[in-house]
């Protein structure tokens, strides 16, 4: 079931993710897509939008599925 309200993640989860992107572009230079990990990593603002985002997704596949 999801969450109809937004519940930010971990901090710890947020680091690990950050330290993945730190390493990533150690290996092969700042890429968009380490570049938008590392904006979800440290904008609060950002991560709920995205969260927000997802959600409208889901709910219109729901409303144009038929059972």
């Amino acid at each position: 079931m999801t969450s109809t309200k937004y519940n930010d993640y971990p901090q710890e989860q947020i680091d690990a993710k950050l330290k993945q992107v730190e390493e990533f572009e150690s290996k092969f230079g700042e890429k968009s897509v380490s570049k938008s990990w590392r904006k979800w990593c440290t904008d609060a603002r950002y991560r709920q939008n995205e969260w927000q985002f997802r959600q409208n997704i889901a709910n219109s596949i729901k409303s144009n599925t038929i059972i």
